[in-house]
């Protein structure tokens, strides 16, 4: 049903999309309170995360900000501002909500240095596309392989603690959980859902 790799030639070649709902940057308790309810409502939820560039060897990945899209609209939850709150550890302890993210492992290995959690409900791309003979498995191949169209990684290392974000740091952020949403929608049309031990 899905090829199993792509060239970077082909994708050059396809329609790049971002995400096009609603963007909300959630960067005060307020805004976190209304995001995390609207979230806990959710059954599945694209995941991603953003953090500072490492370029010294052996240096750990901080993370930033965390992404969470739904079909209409994206959270972009800035823990650099506001840190890692407990109702945000609900949705990540949840095994009801469904949370579709790439490389999850060292997120989550990443995210527990900050406050121990016991992750649940969570599908990683990267071994669940392996179901699917697909063995190009970053973000940008699986893309295109199921979705038919490309997305742009400029900003990837752009720097996620900047006071204010730019439109295209947005746009980027909220499109990278969005598309993990959409590849396990497609992927699973005919399949029944399988979780990743991530503990």
């Amino acid at each position: 049903m899905f090829r199993e790799n792509i060239k970077s030639e082909e994708i050059n070649m396809l329609e790049r999309r971002n995400f096009e709902g609603e963007i909300i940057v959630v960067d005060t308790p307020h805004a976190l309170e209304a995001a995390t309810k609207e979230l806990q409502r959710q059954s599945h939820i694209g995941f991603d995360t953003e953090g500072r560039p490492r370029f010294i060897k052996g240096s750990k990945r901080q993370i930033a900000l965390l992404q969470f899209a739904t079909a209409t609209k994206a959270f972009l939850i800035r823990i650099d501002i506001l840190g890692l709150e407990k109702s945000i550890i609900k949705i990540f302890e949840n095994p009801a909500i469904i949370k579709i993210g790439l490389g999850l492992t060292d997120d989550m290995q990443t995210l527990r240095r900050l406050k121990r959690f016991e992750p649940a409900g969570f599908i990683d791309l990267q071994t669940y596309s392996k179901q699917f003979g697909i063995a190009d498995n970053s973000l940008r191949k699986l893309t295109a392989i199921t979705l038919g169209f490309r997305i742009s990684k400029s900003q990837r290392l752009s720097n996620w603690e900047n006071l204010e974000y730019t439109s295209a740091q947005k746009r980027y952020a909220a499109t990278d959980a969005w598309v993990c949403l959409k590849i396990y929608q497609k992927l699973n049309q005919n399949n029944n859902d399988r979780f990743v031990n991530l503990n």
